[in-house]
């Protein structure tokens, strides 16, 4: 069976309890540092697929990766992809229920990438134009780049503002080339 298909309905399965139990919002942030474990820890994978390893330390390992103050939900969740023999795809698992979660609650991720650090405040104001437009919630990522000179750009779901001076200078430079 297909990894994709497998990994779906588990976490569907995932949200449908986490949802019923109204611990789905603490299932997604443990399902969320479970996927940065993955790919802060890329041995993570290799020792988690190692047939040599017993279960007991596997359980253990994946539980870590979860976080310290993770929901009864999640480690029974753990439990059930171990017992299923399903441990090697529960990466894959974790990024399914992220996925999902994000379009039951309308989560839209967006990213403010400035020249400079930001004022919260200014963060706050970027963050309610973009829910205003989405008519959604927004997990908003900032991020630094000094090579934009100044401005910003401004980017969720498929839509990019780029405000930058550096693009600016480039249009500039486009246009004295016509």
């Amino acid at each position: 069976m297909d990894i994709g298909v497998i990994s779906v309905r588990y976490a569907r399965a995932l949200l449908k309890s986490a949802i019923e139990q109204k611990v789905a919002d603490d299932v997604y942030k443990d399902m969320q540092t479970l996927a940065e474990s993955y790919i802060r820890v890329p041995q993570l994978r290799f020792t988690i697929d190692n047939p040599m390893l017993e279960k007991d330390k596997k359980k253990q390992l994946l539980l870590t990766a979860c976080g310290e103050n993770r929901t009864e939900l999640t480690n029974r969740f753990v439990a059930l992809v171990l017992n299923e023999d399903r441990e090697k795809i529960l990466q894959f698992m974790a990024n399914s229920y992220i996925t999902l979660y994000r379009q039951e609650k309308n989560v839209i991720r967006g990213r403010l990438i400035t020249a400079t650090t930001v004022s919260p405040e200014t963060e706050q104001k970027m963050r309610k134009m973009v829910e205003s437009r989405t008519n959604g919630t927004v997990e908003f990522a900032t991020e630094v780049n000094p090579d934009i000179i100044g401005g910003f750009i401004l980017e969720y779901d498929t839509y990019r503002m780029d405000a930058s001076v550096k693009a600016q200078l480039k249009n500039i430079l486009n246009t004295l080339k016509k």
